[in-house]
């Protein structure tokens, strides 16, 4: 009977072994200038948060949860903070929130650009839609093996697995966002003689940015997760007290960590859904720049049909 162990197995897992040798061996000096900057933005807010004090961050945070989503939600925010606090791994929770604050910053400089791309060229997209397929359906392990290999370990080499993973939702949401601007608007642009840059920042962006912040929602939440993950190649974080929990078979620390990351987890993800949400009301802005701007103010973004009759009438 003929059975499927009689076929001749390829060898890719030798293949695939050499090929990342010879890129480590060949190619080290491009991997380290890729971990430059994400060992110094990562070693910078790693030293700011360590240094607010405890009752001063749990204000700050609280307020700017207020201003960019709700007074709910900042209570909720700032009860969250003291539990961390409470739990005695306030330190650790530190160190998360500075991997998932750096990866936030790389996937929004990585992301939005290349979704930008892919939304302006069929062609890109074509290329680049499986590319994000394979690397969101690829296991949150199989990203460390690479890694190690090509950076080391350790915690900057776990922020390039967190960037790594969490990039691929905000390419396709800002790529779905700007392909879902009404043609209507955009004919409406091109008749009044937008060129390309003004169409893209003064109407397909401003009208796309409830749909890329839902994108960067996703973004954190598959941060959060990468960066518990990462701890298995010695990033620091939350992440170190579970494993170490597992490790040592101690379920109460697993525990203790495992409370402080859904806290932590549940607040990121309520301010981010917030701010994703269209506000209803008020006055419409058509400028990428102003909105933007009302978002570092604690604004939402405007309701889709109210900025696309403001993009009308502006143009």
């Amino acid at each position: 009977m003929f059975k499927a162990d009689d076929l001749a197995i390829f060898p890719i897992d030798s293949w695939i072994q050499h090929g990342v040798s010879w890129v480590a061996l060949n190619l080290r000096p491009l991997f380290l200038a890729i971990k430059w900057p994400v060992e110094a933005l990562l070693s910078l807010n790693d030293a700011v948060l360590h240094a607010i004090p405890f009752p001063v961050f749990v204000v700050g945070f609280t307020l700017l949860a207020w201003r960019l989503a709700t007074p709910g939600i900042a209570a909720f925010s700032a009860i969250s903070l003291v539990v961390i606090a409470m739990l005695g791994v306030w330190n650790e929770a530190m160190t998360t929130l500075s991997l998932i604050s750096t990866a936030i910053v790389f996937c929004a400089v990585i992301g939005i650009p290349m979704g930008i791309w892919c939304a302006s060229s069929d062609r890109v997209w074509n290329v680049v839609r499986p590319i994000l397929d394979i690397m969101q359906t690829t296991p949150s392990f199989v990203y460390l093996v690479p890694v190690v290999m090509l950076f080391g370990v350790g915690t900057v080499p776990g922020e390039v697995a967190v960037v790594t993973a969490a990039a691929p939702p905000l390419i396709r949401f800002t790529n779905l966002g700007i392909r879902m601007v009404e043609h209507e608007i955009v004919e409406a642009g091109l008749a009044f003689g937008a060129d390309k840059r003004q169409l893209l920042f003064e109407i397909q962006l401003p009208l796309a940015i409830p749909t890329i912040l839902g994108g960067l929602n996703q973004t954190v939440l598959t941060a959060m997760v990468l960066s518990v993950v990462v701890a298995m190649i010695g990033a620091e974080g939350l992440g170190l007290v579970v494993l170490q929990g597992l490790g040592r078979l101690d379920v109460g620390r697993a525990a203790v960590g495992g409370i402080a990351i859904v806290l932590l987890a549940m607040v990121l993800d309520r301010i981010t859904q917030k701010l994703a949400e269209p506000r209803r009301g008020g006055a419409a802005q058509t400028s990428l720049l102003a909105t933007v701007m009302r978002l570092f103010k604690g604004g939402r973004p405007e309701e889709p049909a109210a900025t696309a009759i403001a993009a009308k009438q502006a143009l």
